[in-house]
């Protein structure tokens, strides 16, 4: 099958699907410029401000009440409740079937898994869809069955424990391939050099502030007071908060780097010794691509719990929750001869796969034979 045309579906419920469908488009647009590729949130089209409101209450639950995120994970994961919900979702299936007769793909990928239902309830004999389907999976160890449970002609996954994960829920090993978390497409390019010590004896951390703004100012103080560490930190679209941080550091008579809302966070990554962040999947699966190891502020329960794992059992990252542990951490690190740090660098290098996204095209490309 010559691949002519790529549909990717993709949600906003976690950043990990929506930047794993931008990557992968640009490797489909880079490796065959005449394929057609186009990137829809059918939820977000069909339901617009509602799915909007819907996308800050699931952050607001995961940030301010994470229990009761681990207990519908849990429902998820062992009910059929999406499958036999999905016929409430008539407007995005409406939508989605439009989509699929006005472009007429050759191939359906999809990032986020509650697209496939929408597939299944459109198209209901597997054997007999006019276009092949993929989907990629964006965390890692803890997959939850939603994935899984609707069908897919393959299953494209970011690192080989996962596959085996998947294999053992039953997902035939034919369809499960480990291509990697689509990254950015600099992350294939050679990387910086990241002396060990650096040769201006300051390790360069990237402090990126994803949620729990209350505590960055405390977590900013702390890594402020370590002589050789030269600190940059992002706060997104929080302006007030990054004002905040900057006024902090000239009380203390401290240089630091801050950036609001900026496209450059891959190669921030990839300058970087040490990142400290939550476990969100794109996050990590950058920071591994990058091998630069992490410390973990944050874990959302559920999806983010195999993210975390895969850091820590693997010796690429540690879990800090708290100013003071997160300081310790990193003091740690770069203690003495840097031993850890190096020893974690290492760590990084089984599990990355900076050429994600172009193996996850070429896979799309070659007709899926």
């Amino acid at each position: 099958m010559v691949v002519k045309s790529v549909l990717i579906l993709t949600a906003g419920f976690g950043e990990g699907h929506n930047a794993a469908a931008r990557n992968l488009a640009e490797a489909l647009r880079n490796l065959q410029p005449d394929v057609r590729v186009e990137v829809h949130d059918v939820f977000l089209e069909a339901y617009g401000w509602v799915d909007r409101l819907v996308q800050k209450m699931y952050i607001a639950v995961i940030n301010h009440a994470p229990f009761l995120w681990s207990l519908a994970f849990g429902v998820l994961d062992r009910t059929s409740v999406v499958g036999d919900g999905v016929v409430v979702f008539g407007r995005a299936v409406r939508l989605l079937r439009q989509m699929l007769q006005e472009f007429q793909p050759d191939v359906v990928v999809s990032t986020y898994p509650g697209n496939g239902y929408l597939l299944d309830n459109i198209c209901k004999s597997a054997v007999r869809r006019p276009f092949r389907t993929v989907t990629v999976v964006t965390d890692s160890l803890t997959i939850n069955t939603v994935w899984h449970k609707c069908h897919s002609d393959f299953f494209l996954v970011p690192n080989e424990d996962t596959a085996e994960v998947m294999r053992r829920a039953g997902v035939p090993s034919e369809k499960v391939l480990t291509t990697g978390f689509p990254v950015p497409m600099v992350f294939a390019e050679p990387a910086p050099v990241r002396g060990a010590p650096p040769a201006d004896g300051r390790w360069r951390v990237l402090y990126m502030v994803n949620s729990s703004h209350h505590l960055a100012p405390g977590i900013v103080r702390a890594l402020l007071a370590l002589e050789d560490v030269a600190l940059t930190v992002t706060v997104g679209r929080a302006d007030a908060l990054g004002r905040r941080l900057q006024s902090l550091a000239s009380e203390l008579g401290r240089e630091i780097e801050i950036y609001g809302w900026t496209p450059e966070i891959p190669h921030l990554i990839r300058q970087s010794h040490l990142l400290i962040s939550k476990a969100g999947g794109a996050t990590v699966q950058e920071a591994l691509a990058a091998r630069t190891p992490m410390i973990v502020t944050q874990v959302i329960p559920g999806q983010e719990e195999g993210n975390a794992r895969l850091l820590i059992e693997s010796g690429a990252g540690e879990l800090a929750a708290n100013p003071e542990a997160i300081a310790a951490a990193v003091a740690r690190t770069f203690a003495g001869k840097a031993d850890l740090y190096l020893q974690r660098f290492d760590a990084t290098g089984p599990l990355s796969h900076p050429d994600a996204s172009s193996a996850a095209a070429r896979f799309v490309l070659s007709g899926l034979d």
